[in-house]
């Protein structure tokens, strides 16, 4: 019983922190990162699929500015470039051959602020699920002690380390913005 609750609570955890990972490296930083346009949707093949570029071209970095596309189908090269461009990330594309390449401008102290705030608003969205996660570990405990397949002491043990387990992966949050705000702060 109590492997099912934390198994199943830790592997919920693990869920969140990755999406977190995600979510923040989704926030330019400054630096050329593949993660700031990998899941960026494109209209390709005449408007008739709408793919993400990582599922069209390899994302690579040739220096902390730039970013190169190449495309695994050169005849949309034009597509993916526009498709970026439409997006509204404050990213021009511009066709190199058979290349895309990306200049990442550097950040204003204005626009690092915005990202920070957004950055810490990211950060207590996954808060907010980490504590539903354990709000709903703890009814599931409770209906275990009422349902006589715990003894009241075992629903305190089991109580105690999901937790435990809820302010370890809070902190890994609370770490995980702080690394992000020293990159954004960065120049």
């Amino acid at each position: 019983m109590d492997q099912k609750i934390t198994g199943e609570l830790n592997e919920r955890i693990e869920k969140i922190i990755d999406l977190m990972k995600n979510d923040l490296g989704t926030i330019r930083t400054g630096r050329a990162t593949p993660s700031l346009i990998e899941h960026v949707a494109v209209t390709v093949y005449g408007g008739t699929a709408k793919m993400k570029i990582i599922e069209l071209a390899t994302v690579g970095t040739t220096d902390s500015q730039t970013l190169v596309l190449t495309p695994f189908d050169p005849s949309i090269i034009q597509e993916i470039a526009k498709g970026i461009q439409d997006a509204n990330i404050g990213m021009n594309p511009a066709v190199d051959g058979p290349l895309i390449r990306i200049k990442i401008p550097a950040l204003s102290q204005e626009r690092r602020e915005e990202l920070i705030k957004l950055m810490k608003h990211k950060l207590e969205n996954g808060r907010v699920m980490v504590r539903q996660v354990r709000h709903e570990s703890m009814a599931d405990i409770k209906k275990m002690n009422t349902d006589k397949e715990i003894t009241e002491d075992d629903m305190h043990r089991l109580e105690k380390e999901v937790q435990k387990m809820v302010d370890d992966s809070i902190g890994t949050i609370d770490s995980m913005g702080q690394h992000k705000e020293e990159e954004l702060m960065q120049i």
